[in-house]
């Protein structure tokens, strides 16, 4: 890859940008120092964070409106702007690439929208309006001839890579994991806020990573493009040491040949992802012993001890641009969704602040055919706009699902996406 990258020196991938937050940040540095790409604007709703983000990366910030296109042949300029115009422009800016990075959902739905439109392939580190409106997505990169793919440093596209690596060695998947730190279904933004100052996070994106909805997204993901499903209602989540547990943390042989998806909690090495693979071989298990894989009777461990987020983000540009490969399609269809559970007491006629990351839900990972029995909502319905929010329109206890009878949704702009989804089939 880093040849082929090489060889674009001189006709750098131009890449877009929106969300200048910590991840944002991330990924507009590493653009920028990655041979053959060049960062060419960075969007967000606050200018000034845009403008300190191109400063921070030691570039020189040119703000528009998204009207008029300023002159972009310096290498050391780049545009700032909080317009969606400028993603509907690329005939002048000619961006091969665009990464969403926001925290939003709809809105960010219409960033992605606008930059397919602009002919642009489109990374997702925004995991939310990936499992929220990756039909759609998919359904528009098909039509522009364009690719929409999950990051490749969050820890669903780490597994959608090591997955196929492990399958093309000819084990099977038994279950493809996550290793998590820290996980407080109740806490709020406000209890939060101390450590999301800490790591240069927003409380409710802070929130979401400490609540477990981030990490159940994450997992959805992967059901729906590999077809593998939870043994439970949000996973099982074992609490443990080490990593290297695994096989003995789990009933493989009750997962009936199905592969799964799930957690640990609290282990060393303290972040990364695992995958258990199968292989009955009695050829391969000398081999395998020889070269020191974990094993318990038929079950291989392989494990890779980090996930770099905003570092690995070039690699998703680069596939999808110089191979036009993604790294993680919703291939395998709606099978799984992440669905609101009340952190507290919830009162009929309470406001829902935020949805995912929010004060009043946390979100699990069901198979869609278990929740539709109950009408249960996926958490990230509870989106709203402005003062525009949803209510609550029945009491409901501590821990209980959340259906889409028990909230009212207010009227909103973005909710004609949902319906263009719907139409879809």
């Amino acid at each position: 890859m880093l040849k082929k990258l090489k060889n674009r020196t001189s006709n750098p991938i131009r890449v877009g940008l929106v969300g200048a937050g910590a991840m944002g940040k991330g990924i507009a540095w590493q653009v920028s120092h990655t041979p053959g790409m060049r960062l060419m604007f960075i969007g967000d709703l606050n200018l000034e964070v845009a403008r300190e983000t191109a400063k921070q990366i030691g570039k020189e910030p040119v703000e528009t409106d998204g009207e008029t296109i300023p002159e972009t042949t310096e290498d050391q300029v780049l545009i700032t702007t909080n317009s969606l115009a400028l993603l509907k422009k690329n005939d002048q800016l000619k961006m091969e690439a665009f990464a969403e990075a926001t925290n939003a959902i709809a809105h960010a739905c219409e960033y992605c929208l606008a930059a397919i439109e602009g002919g642009m392939h489109v990374i997702l580190m925004n995991a939310e309006v990936d499992i929220v409106y990756g039909k759609l997505l998919q359904h528009e990169a098909a039509k522009h001839k364009v690719i929409v793919t999950s990051d490749a440093g969050d820890q669903h596209g780490v597994l959608a890579t090591m997955i196929d690596e492990i399958k093309l060695w000819g084990f099977d998947i038994v279950q493809a994991g996550n290793i998590k730190g820290f996980l407080n279904y109740y806490a709020t933004p406000e209890s939060i806020r101390p450590e999301a100052e800490k790591r240069n996070l927003s409380a409710v994106q802070c929130c979401a990573y400490t609540d477990g909805t981030k990490l159940n997204i994450e997992m959805a993901l992967l059901c729906n493009a590999l077809g593998l499903t939870p043994f439970k209602d949000g996973m099982e989540g074992p609490r443990c040491a080490d990593a290297k547990e695994v096989l003995d943390l789990f009933d493989f042989d009750a997962y009936e040949g199905k592969g799964r998806v799930d957690y640990i909690l609290g282990a060393e090495p303290g972040g990364g992802v695992y995958v258990v693979g199968h292989s009955d071989s009695d050829f391969q298990r000398p081999y395998l012993h020889y070269y020191k894989l974990l094993s318990k009777g038929n079950y291989y461990l392989f494990y890779r001890p980090y996930h770099l987020c905003h570092l690995e983000t070039t690699t998703a540009i680069a596939r999808a641009v110089l191979d036009g490969e993604a790294v993680l399609t919703p291939d395998a269809g709606y099978i799984a969704d992440v669905y609101a559970y009340a952190k507290s007491d919830l009162k009929a006629g309470q406001k829902v602040e935020h949805g995912i990351g929010g004060a009043e839900c946390y979100g699990l990972i069901r198979t869609t055919a278990d929740a539709s029995g109950i009408n249960h909502l996926p958490i990230s319905y509870l989106e709203g706009e402005g003062d525009q929010l949803p209510v609550i329109k029945r009491d409901i206890a501590k821990d209980e699902p959340v259906t889409f009878d028990d909230v009212e949704f207010p009227d909103i702009q973005f909710h004609h996406l949902l319906k263009r989804q719907s139409e879809l089939g």
